[in-house]
């Protein structure tokens, strides 16, 4: 990488997820306010876990939180479905941590130098010490999950730090495979975006006392809500404006990672058309950007892809739904109405 170039990491999903929405996402977590400054405070006391010659790398990676988006879907799904506990706040330290170590990791395989406005870890001290440092955030939060007096929370986190992990190497692998199916790239999303909100919202409720059916709705919440923001993200990378998605657009197309939108044109079975695609896309050149996004626009693969969107965003509403009525449970469903905002707003760009 040349000495001169900056890379950008791409805005975690609570920073493109809740800016500059039209809904107010103030209004929905200030009732979460105590329990959200809790988990903050929380993650400042895991430094002192690590060893004393790590605790910079360690303060630098846990200081680098967002708006603390699962962190609020545990506080949402316990008040849902019961009231909040101390044990919610540990949780959602846990969860927090493994998706502050994917992002470490992130870093280090896109090569970026920035994320949320300052120097990445590996921009400071290397792809080296920033590998192993995530594998501490892990291990970190496993260790806290074990500290559960069940071991169903520590199984649980287990399981989706795998699913998480196992998600990303799905994608590594399919970049550039333009026989990529739609049903593939649903898996790698649920696996490496929603698995975590589904488990935040998931031990909310567990720790909460809720039933199985009132846990399995919101795990499915949860799941259907992390897939449509993802899906959101990856139109924003070709459709959207820099100023919005707050990074440079096309970065998707540089790593070969092959989306929704793409595949939209590509299940058209056009001859024409998916050769064009494949020849901008398979030899990707900055300079191919514009012609990508017409060949998109103009065979519809933007609405498709935010009908999808919808879809799921439909799924999440009705999950909670089964729920009983409450300000946890409307706050849940305002998350779903900040995304469909972002979504419509996206679509009145093409």
């Amino acid at each position: 990488m040349l000495a001169a170039e900056t890379r950008v990491a791409p805005p975690s999903d609570s920073d493109a997820l809740l800016a500059k929405s039209p809904v107010d996402w103030k209004a929905i977590v200030q009732p979460l306010e105590p329990f959200l400054h809790a988990v903050s405070n929380r993650m400042g006391e895991q430094i002192s876990a690590f060893e004393t010659d790590l605790a910079s790398y360690a303060s630098y990676a846990l200081t680098a939180q967002g708006k603390q988006l699962r962190p609020a879907l545990v506080g949402l799904s316990a008040n849902a479905t019961g009231s909040i506990h101390d044990s919610h706040i540990t949780v959602a330290v846990i969860i927090e941590m493994v998706h502050l170590a994917t992002l470490v990791h992130d870093d280090v395989m896109d090569e970026a130098t920035i994320r949320r406005g300052r120097p990445t870890l590996a921009a400071n001290w290397g792809n080296e010490i920033s590998v192993l440092l995530g594998d501490c955030l892990f291990a970190r939060a496993l260790e806290l999950a074990a500290g559960f007096p069940t071991t169903e929370v520590c199984r649980a986190v287990s399981s989706s730090t795998n699913t998480v992990c196992a998600g990303e190497i799905l994608q590594t692998q399919r970049r550039g495979n333009l026989r990529c199916t739609r049903a593939e790239y649903l898996k790698v999303l649920a696996m490496k975006t929603g698995e975590l909100f589904a488990l935040a919202c998931e031990m909310g409720a567990y720790l909460s006392g809720a039933p199985t059916q009132e846990r399995t709705a919101l795990r499915s919440y949860g799941m259907a809500l992390g897939t449509a923001y993802q899906i959101y993200d990856d139109c924003l990378d070709v459709f959207g404006s820099e100023g919005t998605a707050g990074k440079s657009l096309g970065t998707d197309l540089v790593k070969g990672k092959i989306t929704l939108p793409l595949l939209v044109l590509l299940e058209r079975n056009d001859m024409i058309v998916c050769r064009k695609l494949e020849t901008l896309v398979g030899d990707y050149h900055a300079e191919n950007f514009a012609q990508v996004v017409a060949l998109l626009r103009r065979h519809g693969a933007l609405h498709e892809s935010l009908r999808v969107v919808q879809q799921f965003l439909n799924a999440a509403t009705e999950a909670v739904l089964a729920l009983n009525p409450s300000a946890a449970r409307a706050g849940l469903v305002g998350l779903c109405d900040v995304l469909r905002a972002q979504t419509e707003s996206l679509e009145g760009t093409a």
